[in-house]
């Protein structure tokens, strides 16, 4: 063999191992990332049912998965620091055999029922006993494997960013798959077992991925480190400007969350949508050849604040989709341009795990404020304008800002237009009545104002923040609502209490879901006295009263019955005397907030002394003694969202071994996005009960009687009296095509699927 035989046999070897280095690591960090966003849903859903199915777990549960992001950063980062190249690689094995000896994922003993306070350091708690040591182990893998790549002498060692996208295509895949294909498909135990093999093959492929850095010349490390030599250590100006690029975004998602699912629709699934957009910006911005110029997003960056403010001043209720896609497509643009500023900005291979872990510690910021500080700051979703205004100085620092000679002036200016908008607040009058009349006019016309301050006068992001600032303030001082309302904010969400214009009703909201609502004047304008009437879902004729009815009329003496969900307590006035009823309820401040006169007067003036047990029932109603109720009314369905595991094979046996001998369990499934007449159907003949539906389809909603889904299930037909044989009540059979919901399987996305096939008949 020739001299040049021979280099034409070693530049083949060498193109050969640089491709298998390439597919290794990629396929590593692949499925790393594929692990690390899949146990999240995993897990979470395996603790939603302590704490009611509430939204706000996936909140606590973002704040923890950053944090512990941060720590395996930093991990890596400092691993890295090493001399010797064995050790990082001996280490991380180690580390992540070892956290394969804790699998599968279960929930840690001694933490099954949580305490009546501070739920969020309990799940924070949790998470950390229960899935710490794997989590950490997954979170310091991408930037350890991309250190290691840099190390191996590949062509493209200097510059791997291009693997965060390989890691963020894994993340988006892992998020879109988990509600369209693993939950619709495997238990939560098959789902556990399916990850923990994937586990066991990470721990081979970084084996792999350690191997080829092992065998990677030396020479090659040292001509990298000799490149790098010169490169210029991060400022910590810029250190400190990456951390807050990172926390807007962080905390804008789980901003835009909290905001759409509460204040617009409490929709299913729905936090999947803007979780997805955040990664997938991700994978953009740190491309080879960026599907979108960074120079195009920060042109489109102020469009899309003003185009939230716009939003905003409008209220969610007009067009859902129209405002869902708006909020979802602003945020998507203003993570781009923030996450875009990070992938300009990135510093040398070298600093690679330091700008790791400044991203990390800019998430659990932004995360932290936004899921355990705000919601125990603010009554309402403030964080949301606050991070959008911080969106604002997230822009790179000004150049040549346009009539420059003239800007000192914009100040005073500013400042005299929000005094004169905002102070007529304090003094009612027609002035006031004009400028709520006009108020998306004016709102949007200052959020407009941004947006010019920013492509026409290239202004500097201080007085884009100032404007903004000003248009979102003006947004919390003419509210869209018609009418006063109050808001009220716990760990389980924010509700809102309406007084409508004309004084007339009083009603209990979530985001545009009514809970509850009750007459507090009559047409002529006086106040309604006596024994409030139940309206909304409730009233007598609806589909709970009739229950309520034809349960007592069958025991011919007074009930004993038990009520899952307290809401605006309207069902306090659906008792009579002599009966006693036993009220259920998660959330301590939906209580204190019922029992208020000044907002409900059910209770006060019903059952004064009514004292709900508090907790998720499926905890406490489960301590309650065997064969006592006649009636079980399960009203924690008339939300959006909606609490799973009190729909579950598992649950019903706990309500019916609650039941007196001819007791009967009443289940109010009214939903807008979700089919559940079927799932209960379901759960209750898996438990050898008969079910009847009652599903009101008229015209009804007026005057605050709304149109009501209802299920009843018993033992036998003489048990729920003249419904059994009412045309209203349909005895329904279970499907046999519908696998039953249980503790460990579920599938809410065919229960939405279900509802649109029923939309279009």
């Amino acid at each position: 063999m020739g001299l040049s035989d021979s280099s034409v046999a070693t530049d083949a070897a060498s193109v050969a191992r640089n491709r298998l280095v390439l597919a290794v690591y990629t396929a590593a960090i692949f499925v790393s990332a594929l692990l690390l966003f899949s146990v999240q849903p995993l897990f979470t859903k395996m603790v939603l049912p302590r704490l009611g199915g509430s939204p706000a777990v996936w909140s606590v549960a973002m704040v923890f998965f950053q944090s512990l992001l941060l720590g395996g950063y930093a991990y890596a980062h400092y691993l890295m620091q090493l001399k010797n190249r064995m050790l990082p690689v001996a280490i991380h094995l180690v580390l992540l055999v070892v956290a394969l000896l804790t699998l599968p994922l279960s929930i840690a003993g001694g933490w099954g029922e949580p305490p009546t306070s501070g739920y969020a350091l309990w799940l924070l708690g949790l998470f950390a006993v229960s899935i710490g040591l794997p989590f950490f182990a997954l979170a310091a893998n991408n930037p350890l494997l991309q250190a290691w790549f840099v190390r191996s002498g590949h062509p493209n060692g200097p510059d791997p960013y291009f693997l965060y996208a390989s890691s963020n295509i894994g993340s988006f895949l892992a998020l879109l798959s988990y509600p369209v294909l693993l939950e619709p498909m495997f238990t939560l135990r098959t789902q556990n077992l399916i990850w923990t093999g994937g586990y066991g093959l990470l721990i081979v492929l970084i084996a792999a991925c350690g191997v080829l850095l092992l065998r990677s010349p030396v020479m090659a490390e040292r001509d990298l480190q000799t490149e790098e030599a010169d490169a210029p250590a991060p400022p910590w100006m810029l250190r400190a400007r990456w951390i807050f690029l990172a926390a807007v975004p962080s905390g804008l998602l789980i901003a835009v969350t909290a905001h759409i699912s509460t204040d617009v629709a409490a929709a299913p699934l729905l936090w999947v949508l803007p979780l997805s957009l955040y990664l997938l910006t991700w994978v953009l911005v740190f491309q080879s050849r960026p599907l979108l110029p960074h120079k195009w997003v920060l042109l489109m960056q102020p469009l899309a604040i003003a185009g939230v403010i716009a939003l905003l001043a409008f209220g969610g209720e007009q067009n859902l989709l129209l405002t869902l896609g708006g909020h979802q497509l602003c945020f998507f643009v203003i993570a781009m341009a923030c996450h875009g500023e990070l992938a300009r900005t990135r510093p040398a291979a070298k600093y690679l795990t330091g700008f790791y872990v400044a991203l990390s510690f800019g998430g659990m910021v932004g995360g932290l404020f936004a899921g355990l500080i705000a919601p125990f700051t603010f009554s309402w979703i403030a964080e949301y304008p606050i991070l959008l205004a911080c969106a604002a100085l997230c822009r790179p620092p000004g150049g040549n800002e346009r009539l420059a000679r003239w800007g000192w002036w914009y100040w005073p200016l500013l400042a005299a237009l929000a005094v004169a908008l905002i102070a007529p607040t304090y003094h009612p009058g027609k002035v006031l009545t004009w400028l709520e009349t006009h108020r998306v006019w004016i709102i949007g016309a200052v959020g407009v104002l941004s947006a010019l301050l920013a492509l026409g006068l290239n202004a500097n992001r201080w007085k884009i923040f100032a404007t903004v600032a000003v248009a979102l303030a003006l947004i919390r001082a003419y509210p869209s609502d018609d009418g006063r309302v109050e808001t009220v904010r716990s760990f389980f969400g924010v509700h809102k209490i309406v007084v409508t214009s004309n004084g007339q009703y009083h009603v209990l909201m979530h985001g545009t879901t009514i809970h509850g609502a009750e007459k507090y004047q009559n047409d002529d304008g006086t106040p309604v006295t006596g024994r409030p009437e139940p309206i909304t879902y409730y009233h007598k004729d609806g589909g709970i009263g009739q229950a309520i009815a034809a349960i007592r009329e069958r025991k011919g003496s007074p009930l004993r019955v038990a009520v899952i969900g307290l809401g605006s307590g309207t069902l306090a006035c659906a008792a009579e005397p002599g009966e006693t009823w036993k009220y259920f309820e998660i959330d301590q401040t939906m209580v204190d907030t019922a029992k208020d006169p000044k907002y409900f007067s059910f209770i006060s003036k019903c059952d004064p002394d009514m004292k709900p047990v508090i907790g998720d029932a499926r905890l406490t109603f489960a301590k309650e003694p065997a064969g006592i109720y006649d009636l079980i009314i399960v009203d924690a369905y008339s939300s959006d969202a909606i609490p799973i595991h009190l729909a579950t094979e598992e649950a019903m046996e706990i309500y019916k071994e609650r039941l007196a001998p001819q007791g009967a369990v009443a289940m109010h499934v009214s939903n807008r996005h979700l089919e559940l007449s079927s799932v209960v159907v379901g759960i209750a003949d898996a438990n050898d009960l008969k079910s009847w539906v009652y599903n009101e389809d008229t015209n009804r909603d007026s005057e605050y009687i709304f149109s009501t889904t209802v299920v009843i299930s018993a033992r036998a037909d003489a048990d729920i009296g003249k419904l059994a044989t009412s045309d209203q009540w349909a005895l329904t059979e279970a499907e046999d095509d519908q696998r039953v919901w249980t503790d460990d399987y579920s599938n809410v996305l065919g229960a939405v699927w279900r509802r649109l096939k029923k939309g279009e008949e």
